[in-house]
């Protein structure tokens, strides 16, 4: 694989590829990449890239000498999205973006604090033994959130320019590589592709990350303008802009259970985030007695088992017509609700608390469902809360409204797919397990930078199967034959709506 790159044009069909396939390139070469992001990382043992933190600046230099061999034209922009673009000459037609980010971490403090234990904690009386070891660093990133999309496309791209088919292309199509989707640093989602959305307030420049630094002077600090009138040159115009198309790891189970490798997305599920902050009396735990006691754990643990309730069976709870009548089983379909963090103060074992804290993620299809949960839910918190004798409130942290794909997107994806995955099932080319007849349709609980970018065109998305529905950690998986049949889906999605016929 690291020889494709000297492949000459007109040389190439009868050097690879010639069952249309392309295994080098869209297997090989790009799980090659993929093992080769996934490397670049700030910490030691374990996947962290933060927004503009060095590892994500060596990341760029890779992506970009990628996007070059592919024939791609590379900048980077005010935001640190890093663009590879193929422009036709003489045409009119609007573009194609497809992309996905490069940042990939959880929680840098999390980090922090448990590879801290890891390294200086050692009981050696035998009551716990920690120690580092590479094997056991359970606490990082996958390499395929957000690399996988990226790179396949790229390979893709490629593909177009060995054979020939690049000076082809009747529209300008890029990739971009976003510079921040999860937010880890600045708690601010969708950076990147928000930035060329247009939908990126000025404000954000102002937003601290733990340290105390803005947004503003992380970006100066890197060589960027970071004015509002550079954050005006990131925006793309609708006018230029024809379609956006994302591959995605599934991050779930069900196209494993389907054992099929791929599936085009729906739409992507609205989400609410809440912080609920319980307040009651702090006391010794051994002298106030039981029925004295204001405590905001047990009020809190109430809260926590009845949102479960809440959605699991929220025809239990939703008892008057204006938010039961109108819901049917398919708009309750895919609802769900987690509490992730929780967190007591003084938070000590023989303190009865004087606050709890916790989080409430509820995620949902159809918009009016989740917005009914969240005001139903609300509601029974003062409820229970008063019942208690404990003081409550309910913060809302964000807010986003389900994302459609567009129909005839998802319909060009979903024969793209099945085209795809039909050259590779027989003659045993080593793509096992595609038993289903029909393409698989799926609804995404996750958000991704697809929401951002249906503020600017019309969106589709593609999946694909990972081993055991597992993400955002270092057992994050798929198989090199479910690779490929990316990179070979999204080939044939521009072979059929972006190149001309000869």
């Amino acid at each position: 694989p690291a020889c494709l790159a000297s492949i000459p044009v007109s040389d190439g069909l009868e050097q690879l590829g010639a069952d249309g396939l392309y295994r080098e390139i869209l297997r090989d070469e790009t799980v090659l990449r993929l093992k080769e992001l996934g490397k670049i990382s700030d910490g030691e043992g374990f996947l962290e890239r933060t927004f503009l933190s060095p590892a994500s600046f060596r990341a760029t230099d890779v992506i970009i000498s990628w996007m070059k061999d592919a024939g791609l034209t590379t900048w980077v922009d005010q935001m640190g999205n890093i663009h590879g673009r193929f422009e036709p000459s003489n045409s009119t037609d609007k573009a194609l973006l497809i992309g996905s980010h490069m940042v990939r971490t959880i929680n840098s403090l999390f980090h922090a604090v448990i590879l801290l234990v890891i390294k200086e904690l050692s009981l050696t009386k035998g009551v716990l033994y920690l120690k580092q070891k590479k094997q056991d660093t359970v606490i990082d990133a996958g390499m395929y959130d957000g690399a996988l999309g990226i790179i396949c496309a790229i390979s893709a791209l490629k593909v177009l320019r060995v054979t020939g088919k690049l000076q082809r292309l009747t529209r300008p199509v890029e990739v971009i590589a976003f510079s921040d989707e999860e937010g880890v640093r600045f708690q601010t989602t969708f950076l990147g592709s928000a930035a060329v959305a247009g939908i990126l307030p000025e404000s954000i420049l102002q937003v601290s990350d733990k340290s105390g630094t803005t947004v503003q002077e992380a970006l100066r600090l890197n060589s960027f303008e970071a004015s509002a009138a550079a954050l005006g040159q990131v925006k793309y115009s609708p006018e230029s802009v024809g379609s956006y198309v994302e591959v995605h790891l599934e991050q779930g189970p069900v196209l494993e259970a389907l054992r099929y490798p791929l599936g085009v997305v729906k739409g992507i599920a609205g989400q609410t985030r809440l912080k609920v902050i319980v307040d009651g009396s702090q006391g010794h735990a051994g002298t106030v007695p039981m029925k004295l006691r204001r405590d905001p754990m047990v009020a809190a643990a109430e809260l926590v088992v009845t949102l479960e309730g809440l959605c699991k069976d929220p025809s239990r709870f939703l008892t008057y017509d204006e938010e039961c009548g109108c819901f049917t089983e398919e708009s309750l379909a895919g609802l769900v609700c987690t509490v992730g963090e929780l967190l007591t103060w003084p938070s000590a074992s023989n303190v009865i608390p004087g606050q709890v804290n916790f989080t409430v993620d509820i995620r949902a299809m159809d918009d009016l469902v989740r917005e009914t949960i969240v005001a139903s839910f609300s509601r029974i918190v003062m409820q229970r809360c008063d019942h208690r004798l404990v003081d409550c409130a309910v913060e809302h942290k964000h807010s986003a409204a389900a994302t459609p794909c567009d129909p005839e997107l998802t319909a060009q994806l979903k024969r793209a797919t099945r085209s795809a995955v039909s050259a590779m099932a027989p003659g045993g080319h080593g793509h096992a397990g595609a038993e289903s007849t029909a393409t698989p349709v799926l609804m995404s609980g996750a958000g991704h930078d697809a929401m951002a970018m249906a503020r600017l065109t019309r969106v589709g998305m593609l999946f694909v199967r990972c081993r055991g529905g597992v993400s955002h950690s270092p057992e994050e998986h798929v198989a090199e034959d479910d690779v490929w049949a990316a990179g070979l889906a999204l080939l044939r999605f521009l072979d059929q709506h972006a190149v001309a016929e000869l």
